[in-house]
Order: structure tokens, then sequence, then C-alpha cells
């Protein structure tokens, strides 16, 4: 992680999103600009947050650990969304870890700066009850997935998650085949089993895997066995 130092990019980034408007002052507030990079972890389970964090650039993955040491995915998010805020209000460690899984710009403000001056805020404190109810809402899906859902529906879900084209991209990205094995646990399910399920694909014409990658031949296929769920 580096902190950039460029007020008009950070100016920028607030009045796009409208951050500022969510605390209702002119006055400058303490905000920090933080840049991670691909794979980079941005943060750990049980750790101590400072900052409430906004995502304003990029796409990072959210796990949660369990008892054997693997980790079970929660959600994909990307712009806008707000990291910390269950940690600010419970005043408790990180629940979940959360990787950037591309380049990614987040806004820091720093919870003293907060606990101090925002949280009779009706605005801030609306702002976050929208996000925490999200959140609420996409780890009960996660929760259903991972316990009702086949690994051929979770891995055709997290493939449309993962790499299903945005509007400005219709053709998608490809996936790295080098990460299967921690696809695997983040599905909750075994290195093999995941690989009949690829290969089962394959031979469907669904997907295409080569040495290096995986790629999407067939959405509409795809998108019917996803059931529409993504983890978002």
């Amino acid at each position: 992680m580096k902190f950039v130092h460029n007020l008009k990019l950070l100016e920028t980034k607030l009045r796009g999103y409208h951050i500022e408007e969510m605390f209702g002052r002119e006055k400058q507030l303490p905000f920090t600009l933080q840049q991670y990079g691909q794979d980079e972890i941005v943060l750990l389970e049980g750790t101590e947050l400072e900052s409430l964090l906004f995502l304003v650039e990029g796409k990072m993955k959210i796990t949660s650990s369990v008892e054997t040491g693997k980790s079970l995915l929660l959600r994909f998010v990307q712009p806008f969304s707000i990291i910390g805020d269950i940690e600010l209000i419970r005043n408790v460690p990180v629940q979940s870890q959360v990787k950037a899984v591309n380049d990614c710009l987040l806004i820091g403000l720093h919870f003293d700066y907060i606990k101090q001056h925002e949280m009779n805020n009706p605005k801030f404190l609306h702002t976050l009850l929208e996000h925490v109810s999200y959140k609420l809402q996409t780890c009960t899906t996660a929760s259903r997935v991972n316990l009702l859902a086949s690994v051929e529906n979770k891995f055709a879900s997290y493939l449309m998650s993962t790499i299903a084209p945005e509007p400005d991209n219709i053709f998608g990205i490809e996936l790295k085949a080098s990460n299967i094995k921690e696809i695997a646990d983040l599905l909750g399910t075994t290195y093999r089993h995941l690989n009949r399920v690829i290969h089962s694909l394959s031979e469907k014409r669904i997907i295409e895997r080569n040495k290096n990658s995986i790629r999407i031949l067939n959405w509409s296929d795809l998108e019917e066995m996803s059931n529409g769920i993504r983890y978002k």
C-alpha cells in the first residue's frame, strides 16, 4: 500500500462519489488517498482497523476464514463500497480478509475523527445503514450458495462474478488457471473435484482451458448454470 498525495485526484473522487455530501461540511476533512496493487492484501482478519475506507477505483475480494484454516468466498466489491463500517460501529477487529483483485484506490477517514465529529450525522449514518444491510444480504446469499449449491453452480457463479464482461468490454477477461487451487478452497471444495467440473464444462464447450488460463465460450449457458447468483 502507498499513500497517494494528489489533491486533484482526491477531490475528483470525492465529488464523483458524493462523499463530501455525506458529511455535510464545507471545510476540508482529513481524507487520505491509498493505492493497492493487484493481489495485495488490504485487510487481514483479526487486525485492528484505524480508518473507514471508501473504494473508489478497482475491484476487491472479501473472504472469511473457517476452522480448517481455509477461506470461503463472501463477495466481490466494486465502487462505490464502504469497508470498515462494522468495525467502526461494533468497535471490533477486522472481520474478513480483503484482497485487491486489480489495482485499487481507496479514500480513508480516520475512526478518531468520525467518532468525534460524525456519529450523530444522519446522512452519514444512513449511508452506513444502507451498506451494512446490503452486506447482510450478500452474506446471506453467499452462505446459501456455499451450503446448498453444487460445485458446478458455485463455479459458474464465481466465473460470472469474476470475469463476466463489463459494459465497456463485451469480451470479458480470462481467468488464470494457476489459481484453481485457491478457487477450490474459496468455494469449499477440493482441487480434484473442481478440476472434474472444469473438465466437464470444457467438454460441453462452455469454457476453454489451456495451460495458463480459462476462457468463457458460452456466456448464456454459464449464466443459466449460475442460477443468476453472484458473489457481489
